[in-house]
């Protein structure tokens, strides 16, 4: 039979809740067909290639049920959730008062009624106090990826990430930061289906994180549900801005945020926009008001209302931490260095808020 399977599990317990993100699909092959699959190319290894993870633009809607136990394997928790059109799940569970779910056992039971088929157990990450996120972006940041031609989109479907130069200096960044114990989260706008291949690509340089988010393609072609419509396929303000904010508000603001991303496009101003809310004080309204006018941030009247929603709410959440420090790392070329040194803008926000910014050459 055609099993569900996850394609992708966040689950991250902070203060209160435990908020969970997770995408599922059906399995193309049956369980042993699978097994016989994996025996017979085990001596043939190699890094996923993106092509791999097409069938990921299907749609399908699940049932997820979540069971969380203790450490003695006690249910604590248990909870049924609908997944939207996608497969695609975003909801928060409240943490049982004065207890720890020590781990998460997951079912789908809506393919086949009448059973609760076992999805995968699963640890939620912990965000430890104090907190130190890192928040970095991959293309052009951690690797030289080309996609402005059709050429370069084949090449890049049919290619392991690997057939692109790694960008070193931030992988040592990087690196280093989580030697200093910041948690990190990869915010890119590749292809949702891009995950797996990014994973391998993140393991084998020894940065371990299942928290990738990554653009749902299908949402921007999609008439009635997503957050995302087609004018975002090239702009990237809205998109990353928003998964920025969904991981502060699922780890709670921290004490220590680092934010890494490249001069290539339009991470400088993404990362001012959201430093002149948690540590600028800027009120939202304002904010937008302003950012509006770059063509990086074009929304929809449905967008619109969430930037300010959530950025509301971010906003609340941080008057009640007030000192939040703020490191920005952007990476240029370079050819690039002398102009990214001098550079001015045309947003109060972000020339006021700019000592936060370190350029480096990659």
């Amino acid at each position: 039979m055609r099993r569900p399977k996850l394609v992708h599990f966040t689950g991250i317990e902070s203060d209160e809740y435990i908020h969970i993100r997770a995408s599922m699909t059906y399995s193309s092959h049956g369980q042993f067909e699978i097994l016989d699959e994996i025996n017979l190319n085990l001596k043939d290894i190699v890094p996923t290639k993106p092509i791999q993870s097409l069938g990921l633009l299907s749609s399908n809607e699940f049932r997820l049920k979540v069971i969380g136990t203790s450490s003695q394997d006690q249910e604590m928790v248990v909870r049924s959730f609908d997944s939207d059109s996608f497969g695609n799940f975003n909801f928060k569970i409240p943490k049982p008062e004065g207890s720890h779910v020590a781990r998460l056992k997951l079912f789908e039971t809506r393919s086949h009624p009448g059973l609760d088929l076992l999805i995968g157990s699963f640890i939620p990450t912990v965000i430890h106090e104090p907190k130190k996120i890192l928040i970095t972006d991959f293309d052009k940041t951690m690797v030289d990826t080309r996609y402005s031609s059709l050429k370069e989109l084949y090449l890049s479907l049919r290619n392991p990430i690997h057939y692109f130069p790694p960008v070193e200096s931030s992988l040592k960044l990087i690196r280093d930061l989580i030697q200093e114990d910041y948690q990190p989260f990869v915010v890119s706008a590749s292809p949702h289906f891009y995950e797996n291949a990014i994973r391998d690509w993140l393991y084998q340089r020894q940065i371990f994180t299942g928290n990738i988010f990554l653009k749902d393609y299908r949402s921007i072609f999609s008439f009635f549900e997503g957050d995302l419509t087609r004018k975002d396929l090239k702009s990237q303000g809205f998109y990353k801005l928003n998964n920025l904010v969904n991981i502060l508000l699922m780890t709670g603001i921290p004490d220590d945020l680092v934010l890494i991303g490249d001069g290539f496009e339009s991470d400088t101003i993404i990362y001012l926009a959201l430093a002149a809310v948690l540590v600028g004080r800027y009120d939202p309204w304002t904010l937008w008001n302003q950012v509006k006018r770059e063509e990086s941030f074009k929304l929809t009247n449905q967008q619109h209302f969430r930037f300010l929603s959530k950025f509301y709410q971010l906003k609340n959440m941080s008057e009640k931490k007030t000192d939040t420090r703020i490191r920005i790392y952007i990476r240029g070329k370079e050819s690039m260095m002398k102009n990214l040194n001098e550079r001015t803008f045309k947003l109060d926000f972000a020339n006021q808020l700019h000592s936060l910014v370190t350029y480096y050459q990659g």
